[in-house]
């Protein structure tokens, strides 16, 4: 049996309110999120009359919702819904998608031209879901703005050092520094703080930016090719019956769409299924990254101070490591990294995190300071031999959301950055410079951008890494890949004839419960330490409670049926905010049923990704819900 119930979220929330110090914070966070979600849609509004008034193109159409269970699928006529023409539609406003709309806007500036393009981010504000380490590479900022610190662009911190340490429970051991790991000229950072400098700066120049906006559903003509996408209704019940508030979503169309939606898209999972943008048995493989903001003593805090480390607290067959990056205000950034093609079932990033926390090397900075913010994301970490096409009629993948992590650089905001830019090129060129896209023609495919990128610096430094990632997954499990990377980093560079491929998704790496033993996890200790709703707190993440729930089952029955008895309930573990239990059945005495807690849910992805039995469909619930993450 299967039940969603925001109750442990309420409860979580209560029970939080004393104990976090940032709470008020978070609360105006999420009153903000939700004035920004209603100005926004108001906004949207203003622009449609306009478009109207100008007798720019504007078309009603008749919006279709899902219910909830996919194998019982169901399609509810709703009110029809209006369409706005850009020339440009952006999914995501992030580093990519911005970087994209403000190098539009640049080139058709120059040029003394016009150019419509619309960014939506699904965020309450833009930047309040990007979370990062974060230590960037500068070079596509000067590229968009070279007088960025003149212009007040948050990189305040240079890296001045680096380290790299094997951790054993309780000594850190000093490591040769990878090359590609060197961090001279990069700049520590809240992502979050320069993703909304870069949407100030797209608003300035002319972009429409719609932050606490849902893309819901993308919409194809009728060959196939890709027409926008169309934001989700406002104001449904966890029925999908309209409430009084409801507003039809609204269909925004492109001459070409942009899809920046970050790693492991919504939308995207299913465009590239659909279009088989991915050769067959290829994929995509990824980590979680668990982040926490500290404030430190002073006396301990070392302004551009980069520590990577290996080892602990992971065993030697699961991929990952940790991080501790000094930034400016007494403020370190530290967090975990765990590759989700782990086997063990009973493994727990977030409890993997906290005795990360307990090693001496991170507890010993850490003691006399406070937690300001927690959160977590997945990461794309299967480099150049999982990336899909880039391009099909009507779109291309930028950023996360094709997969341009460099993963032993650790790094991807500079590539998503690139990659934005590299598309606006080829995209202004194909409808400004050629004429394409008018309507009646032909649908525009971007061949030009996946040529650009095959020639650029993206490409080259991805073909340079590709076999250190999946090296890890010989037999000699961390060693052999230290081995490997070793050797890859310091004298081939790349420069073999083969590539080594990932093995299976990362969901199919799990192994049966009876092939492990319990890992038993030491309990919080209020300081260092804490349980996982104590650290949700800190997220601000909000949902409203009367919605359709956006994590989907396509069958009720398999995570009790299957999941709990072969994985022994794996999604209670795996989930980095608190979302899943199996808790007793009360119309079922002796057996368990599977609730899911929607309410914490952090935008992470590793539910949809690392369910074994690919159950679960995380999809978007209303523009503005979710985390509402500060300085990360």
């Amino acid at each position: 049996m299967y039940r969603s119930t925001p109750t442990t979220t309420t409860l979580s929330r209560v029970q939080a309110m004393a104990r976090t110090p940032s709470l008020l914070q978070r609360s105006a966070a999420t009153i903000s999120a939700r004035t920004i979600a209603t100005a926004s849609r108001a906004k949207l509004n203003t622009h449609r009359r306009q478009q109207h008034q100008q007798q720019l193109p504007l078309v009603r159409h008749f919006s279709v919702s899902h219910a909830a269970n996919n194998a019982e699928e169901t399609l509810v006529e709703r009110e029809p819904r209006e369409t706005m023409e850009y020339d440009i539609v952006i999914v995501g406003g992030g580093p990519a998608g911005l970087s994209a709309a403000i190098r539009l806007k640049q080139l058709a500036a120059k040029e003394d031209t016009e150019i419509n393009v619309v960014v939506i981010e699904k965020g309450g504000e833009i930047g309040a879901h990007t979370l990062s380490g974060a230590c960037i590479e500068v070079g596509p900022l000067e590229e968009l703005f070279p007088d960025w610190k003149e212009q007040g662009a948050p990189l305040n911190q240079p890296a001045l050092e680096d380290h790299m340490k094997y951790l054993t429970e309780n000594h850190a051991i000093p490591l040769p520094h990878p090359p590609q790991m060197n961090n001279t000229g990069n700049y520590i950072v809240s992502l979050s703080n320069v993703v909304k400098w870069l949407g100030e700066k797209a608003e300035e120049l002319g972009v429409d930016v719609f932050p606490a906006t849902a893309a819901s559903e993308i919409i194809y003509n009728g060959d196939g090719s890709v027409r926008g996408i169309a934001t989700n209704d406002a104001g449904v019940d966890k029925e999908f019956k309209p409430k009084a508030s409801f507003t039809p979503g609204m269909e925004l169309h492109g001459k070409l769409t942009l899809f920046a939606e970050g790693c492991h898209g919504s939308l995207t999972k299913g465009l590239i299924r659909k279009l088989k943008l991915r050769d067959e048995g290829k994929f995509q493989t990824y980590g979680l990254g668990i982040k926490e903001l500290w404030e430190v003593d002073p006396a301990k805090h070392t302004p551009g101070k980069i520590i990577h480390t290996m080892g602990y607290p992971l065993d030697y067959q699961t991929y990952g490591g940790g991080f501790i990056y000094h930034m400016e205000d007494n403020k370190v950034s530290l967090g975990l990294v765990v590759g989700l093609d782990y086997k063990n079932p009973y493994l727990s990033p977030y409890k993997e995190f906290q005795r990360f926390k307990s090693h001496p090397l991170v507890s010993d900075l850490l003691k006399g300071g406070r937690v300001l913010s927690y959160g977590a994301r997945a990461l794309v970490e299967g480099g150049l031999q999982s990336l899909p096409k880039l391009f099909f009629p009507g779109g291309v993948l930028i950023g996360d959301t094709a997969g341009f992590m460099n993963v032993p650089k650790i790094k991807g905001t500079h590539n998503a950055m690139q990659s934005g830019i590299l598309a606006a090129d080829s995209a202004y060129k194909a409808i400004v410079t050629e004429g394409l896209g008018e309507e009646g023609s032909e649908p525009i495919v971007l061949s030009g951008y996946e040529e650009a990128f095959r020639n650029s610096n993206i490409y080259k430094e991805l073909h340079e890494v590709r076999n250190i990632r999946p090296s890890f997954h010989t037999g000699l499990g961390i060693w052999g890949g230290i081995m490997w990377s070793g050797l890859d980093s310091m004298l081939i560079k790349g420069r073999v004839p083969f590539t080594f491929q990932h093995p299976h998704p990362d969901h199919a790496m799990m192994e049966p419960a009876a092939m492990h033993k319990p890992i038993d996890y030491p309990k919080p200790d209020g300081e260092i330490t804490f349980d996982i709703l104590t650290s949700v707190s800190r997220t601000g993440t909000d949902h409203a409670e009367n919605q359709p729930v956006h994590l989907r089952l396509a069958d009720k029955t398999i995570e009790v049926r299957e999941n709990l008895p072969v994985y022994d309930g794996p999604e209670q573990r795996f989930c980095p905010a608190g979302v899943y239990e199996y808790v007793d059945d009360e119309a079922k005495p002796g057996h368990k049923r599977f609730q899911i807690n929607s309410q914490n849910c952090i935008h992470c992805k590793t539910c949809d990704i690392k369910d074994p039995a690919q159950n679960i469909n995380w999809t978007v619930p209303e523009g503005g819900n979710g985390p509402q993450y500060v300085d990360t």
